[in-house]
């Protein structure tokens, strides 16, 4: 939990140092042109690779194979693309590696063994699927039925149970 805040309060100091060392070394003006262009590439990455993961996420639903790994592909490119827009020199290092595959599947390994995915769906349709909570209760569809409550609140006075 202290690693992120320690990224968040770096990534600035970072990003100023790097402004600072680039723009001593090629000028003001080639820094700002280096700044607009990683934005506007960026834009053009998450279009293109977005549309492919948006295909394989599609293939994989209709094949019924877990889409964990897609997801995880889709976010990581969306924080590459939104690093890649936001001025700075070391987000838009970070976010060029993560449009790279071999990085993102290096990510991936990395978060699969904390992600925890229940799905009702199998290869043959929706099959319900029991709690293992101790606090919920399952109930099947003859035991449970919903009737107004004559008491409740929420109800409409002007209407009468007749």
């Amino acid at each position: 939990m202290r690693l992120p805040l320690v990224l968040i309060l770096i990534a600035p100091l970072l990003e100023i140092a790097s402004f600072i060392i680039v723009g001593r070394a090629i000028g003001v003006l080639a820094t700002l042109g280096l700044v607009v262009l990683s934005a506007i590439i960026g834009l053009a990455l998450l279009r293109f690779q977005g549309a492919g993961i948006l295909r394989r996420l599609q293939t994989e639903a209709q094949r019924g194979v877990d889409p964990g790994q897609e997801l995880v592909h889709a976010a990581l490119l969306v924080v590459a693309a939104f690093l890649l827009i936001v001025p700075g020199f070391f987000g838009d290092i970070v976010g060029l590696l993560l449009f790279i595959p071999f990085v993102r599947n290096m990510a991936w390994r990395l978060i699969k063994p904390r992600i925890v995915a229940q799905s009702g769906f199998s290869h043959g349709g929706f099959q319900p699927r029991r709690s293992v909570d101790p606090d919920v209760v399952d109930l099947d569809d003859n035991e449970f039925r919903r009737e107004p409550n004559p008491n409740s609140p929420w109800r409409d006075p002007r209407i009468s149970d007749s």
